[in-house]
């Protein structure tokens, strides 16, 4: 069982601006209360919120170099110039190269995209992608999703006469590639309006301003939107502004009318199309896409993505579904290994952080086995393999920490590294691995507080199981789509038992369907699915009586719509029967 959480039940918000509010639209309070939270106090505030606009987008001209970049891309589009379109291999990097390059190739036939090989060339620009280009007779390489920091790899391509334009959302360092353009809304001296886009999302401005500039109808750039949903929600970058707008009509487009590798993603995950949300993207179809880079090559997610053809579509599809498979029992195995590694003792660093090391681990799979760690043991993990000659690893933080600092606090024994505050990647020699290991220890000991290392849920709000209508759903709908900033409300519902009816299901048993029944309203009935908790199954099944925290969700099956509670938490009560 995972570390106990501890439960922070949010304020309510102002009371007189949510009794006017929820006058207003002729709402629930509890619903108006969730609205005022997020900074939604007036109708037409609200309107604003439940009907996102595209013509609430940003100009992309106030991305610095944004001018340049779109000049440079006509350019090479009118003189026949060779084009490649080079991108990370996860998620973001994969849906970001599909996007620029199937919009590029609109224009010209001499376009091409190329995604590393995680193995051989590890993230960014490679000196192996860019000697591809020369071969190739490229002229110009646009990056997505990385390159932000690729300075000596820029004067490598300038050396072979090609230039670079950088379309990146990471944190630059204080020297910047000397590209022709570089988009990044986290330079310092960029003012566009909004810094959290995702990297498909940076090369959706691209190709938006140079569609502005060169007379491009925006309806022609829509099909695209299911590309950007995508990234958004499998990057985890902020459902707030721009990303909201972008990840709104991208879900609608993905529901709608998906291109077909999409489509072909939405069948073999067994989802219901039309009825898709951010969680299906998330736990479904991001880490299909994912699996391609990480157990065969990132190309096969783009192929798919790009497929103009049904039956390519869903051939390519299976391959990558295979792939996803054989990466779930690889993690899974390598996720136990590492799990007895810590509880032995067996691993470099157990406690400020956790820092464990296999040569034989799959490279590919020790950022979802740095997850598990943080979800078992909450703390800092790093989980280290070896890789061509280097030891190269994956490290994930807890609410609150920034790892990139402890990391970059480690810079001189490092070859490389990169990523987010509680995400990075780096590589090290292998005789720096202890030292690394220590230096971490005693960095991360300095900044981390015991609180930062307890799990906190954070409830949005009390809610009564009388209250959860079919209007209730209606309108809590409409805050999709959820996501970092925006997430789905998280209620608390105390003193609830379960029906009688309660089963362990999935592979192993490992998670529960319940009927609850809250104490105080016996009549009120409510399906719930509670994941990875069937360690409380004996003491539900007694017929115990327990605080539930949990969000409301729409569950699709066969055609047929109903209310299900999904568990996050929840807390056993002390008049055990």
């Amino acid at each position: 069982m995972t570390k106990e959480c501890k439960w922070i039940l949010k304020e309510p918000a102002d009371a007189a601006k949510v009794s006017r509010l929820a006058a207003e639209l002729g709402i629930d309070s509890v619903l108006a209360d969730l609205l005022v939270k997020r900074g939604v106090e007036t109708f037409e505030q609200a309107r604003s919120f439940f009907r996102p606009s595209l013509d609430n987008l940003h100009d992309p001209f106030l991305m610095k170099d944004m001018d340049v970049a779109v000049q440079r891309v006509r350019d090479a589009i009118t003189s026949g110039q060779k084009i490649l379109v080079y991108g990370d291999y996860d998620v973001d990097g994969t849906t970001a190269v599909s996007l620029v390059y199937s919009f590029i190739k609109r224009f010209t036939p001499e376009v091409d995209f190329y995604i590393p090989d995680r193995y051989d060339e590890g993230y960014g620009l490679s000196a192996k992608g860019i000697n591809y280009a020369a071969e190739m007779g490229v002229n110009l390489i646009i990056t997505l999703d990385c390159g932000i920091k690729a300075i000596e790899k820029v004067k490598y391509a300038r050396s072979k006469g090609i230039d670079v334009i950088i379309c990146d959302h990471h944190l630059p360092e204080e020297e910047l590639p000397d590209a022709v353009a570089v988009l990044d809304p986290k330079r310092e001296d960029c003012n566009y309006p909004f810094d959290d886009l995702s990297g498909c999302g940076v090369g959706f401005k691209l190709v938006q301003a140079y569609s502005i500039r060169y007379g491009i109808p925006f309806e022609s750039l829509v099909p695209l939107l299911d590309l950007l949903v995508v990234s958004i929600s499998a990057d985890l970058v902020s459902m707030v502004g721009e990303n909201r707008v972008l990840a709104h009509f991208g879900l609608k487009q993905l529901n709608e009318n998906p291109r077909k590798g999409l489509l072909a993603m939405i069948k073999l995950s067994m989802l219901e199309p039309g009825h898709l949300t951010i969680d299906d993207i998330v736990f479904k179809i991001g880490p299909r896409i994912n699996a391609a880079g990480r157990m065969e090559t990132g190309r096969l997610a783009v192929e798919l993505l790009t497929a103009t053809d049904t039956q390519e579509a869903m051939q390519i599809g299976e391959k990558i579904n295979e792939n996803n498979n054989e990466r779930k029992s690889i993690d899974r195995e390598i996720t136990q290994e590492a799990l007895e590694m810590v509880e032995k003792g067996q691993c470099l660093i157990k406690d400020n952080a956790i820092v464990v090391y296999n040569p034989k681990w799959n490279k590919g799979v020790v950022g979802i086995v740095a997850s598990r760690l943080v979800e078992a043991f909450y703390k800092p993990t790093v989980v280290l393999t070896k890789s061509n000659g280097f030891i190269t690893g994956s490290a994930r933080s807890v609410a609150g920490f920034d790892l990139y600092e402890s990391i970059e606090h480690c810079a001189d024994l490092l070859i490389d590294f990169g990523g987010h505050v509680y995400a990075a990647g780096l590589t090290l020699k292998e005789e720096n691995i202890k030292e690394f290991a220590q230096r971490i220890n005693t960095f991360i000991s300095g900044k981390i507080t015991e609180e930062m290392l307890t799990p906190v849920v954070t409830l949005d709000a009390r809610l009564d199981f009388a209250q959860i209508t079919p209007k209730f759903l209606r309108l809590l709908k409409q805050f999709q789509p959820f996501g970092p900033g925006n997430n789905n409300p998280l209620f608390l519902t105390e003193n609830v038992y379960d029906g009688g009816n309660g089963r362990k299901v999935g592979a192993g048993g490992v998670h529960m369907k319940l009927d609850l029944i809250q104490e105080s309203q016996p009549y009120h009935q409510i399906p719930a699915i509670a994941f990875n908790m069937s360690d409380y199954y004996d003491y539900i099944k007694a017929g115990n009586p327990f605080d539930a925290c949990y969000s409301i969700v729409e569950n699709y099956y066969r055609g047929n719509s109903t209310i299900q509670l999904r568990i996050k938490d929840l807390h056993e009560r002390e008049e055990v029967i």
